[in-house]
């Protein structure tokens, strides 16, 4: 479980902390090799653990760390050097989905993270042949971060919508004179190109 049950480990060791499980295709056995860890967090006071949640995994050097824009509970989503996603989820905080981004030079960053995290969660469920899920996805995708960001066509696939967000995510970075870390791309970038099956799918799955 590597890295994963090691900032689970972290997790249950803060006082605040009631519980640490492992939910999710992982804990069913169903994942695929690109899958993300789900832990389900139950905590006592849930402000001091979120305010210790940034210094509680830095020791871990994650790749992107950033509260879920569009969880229905507050959910804090870590991707590390792999990549590997692990998605700590506060079930018993509920959160209301934030509206479409608004894309500036303030905001670019946050953008950028939320894409690549976006995108490594549907390669999961692409690699898992969850074809419905990863259309209904993509439309969403398009409202909430594409068309802010000036991406008009809805994109049928992760590759084109990798392919027009890059160029207008390059455009933006032009006229605010700022680039965003390249890192978490690079490590998402080529799964998004890798052939779709996946050769650890466990036997029995559906598709």
């Amino acid at each position: 479980m590597g890295i994963a049950e090691e900032v689970a480990g972290v997790l249950r060791a803060h006082p605040a902390v009631q519980g640490v499980e492992l939910v999710g295709s992982r804990a069913r056995g169903t994942a695929s090799r690109s899958s993300d860890w789900d832990y389900a967090v139950s905590v006592d006071d849930f402000g001091e653990v979120a305010a210790d949640l940034p210094g509680l995994v830095a020791p871990f050097d994650p790749v992107a760390a950033q509260w879920d824009p569009l969880g229905q509970c507050a959910s804090y989503l870590l991707v590390f050097t792999g990549p590997v996603k692990v998605d700590l989820l506060f079930r018993d905080v509920p959160r209301r989905p934030a509206g479409p981004w608004r894309v500036g030079p303030d905001t670019l960053p946050a953008v950028d993270a939320h894409f690549w995290d976006w995108i490594l969660w549907l390669i999961s469920k692409r690699d898992r042949g969850m074809d419905d899920r990863v259309r209904g996805e993509l439309l969403t995708m398009s409202g909430h971060l594409l068309r802010p960001l000036g991406v008009q066509a809805v994109p049928r696939t992760l590759e084109e919508a990798v392919a027009g967000y890059v160029r207008a995510r390059d455009r933006l970075e032009t006229r605010y004179g700022h680039r965003v870390p390249r890192r978490l791309e690079e490590e998402v970038l080529p799964l998004v190109h890798a052939p779709h099956s996946d050769p650890y799918r466990p036997s029995g799955l559906r598709s």
